[in-house]
């Protein structure tokens, strides 16, 4: 008996392929919990943290609300509401677009890169299991299978 079957108490999988998108769905819900765990302690939410990851990436510029739309792992986020957490919290700011007025220039703050370093430190404590459970060699396959099954959805 897998892992999964003992987990979900399933035994009887239609397929393999159904028994791989099932631990797929369980293993991915499993991640986002622990992570989402892991950020309650830096009283910020998942997103809210890849918004952040993003602006460090564009600093010292600025990204539009667009970019950060694009960018987001979680495409049904609402961005405009979690950059102004954000910006109430001192982790970003924010300011009018100086060539469009409607639009919203976003910037990650001293504060924000502070947090992004001191969280830093500890995520790799959070991604341990995933270094220990596989080899760098299977990573680079479980990476190409998993691109694989995103290039099959597009």
């Amino acid at each position: 008996m897998s892992n999964i079957e003992k987990l979900i108490s399933i035994r009887n999988f239609t397929s393999e392929h159904h028994k791989g998108l099932v631990s797929l769905i369980f293993v991915g819900n499993w991640i986002i919990s622990k992570h989402q765990n892991f950020f309650k302690e830096y009283d910020i939410t998942m997103q809210q943290f890849n918004i952040l990851r993003i602006l460090r990436g564009q600093h010292p510029k600025s990204a539009s609300i667009n970019t950060l739309k694009e960018r987001m792992l979680d495409k049904m986020s609402d961005v405009s509401r979690l950059v102004e957490r954000l910006r109430k919290a001192e982790l970003v700011e924010r300011k009018s677009c100086e060539a469009d007025r409607r639009a919203v220039d976003v910037k990650i703050s001293t504060k924000g890169l502070d947090l992004l370093k001191e969280i830093d430190e500890k995520l790799d404590k959070l991604e341990e299991p995933l270094k220990q459970s596989l080899s760098d060699k299977e990573m680079v396959q479980l990476n190409k299978l998993l691109d694989k099954i995103l290039s099959s959805y597009e």
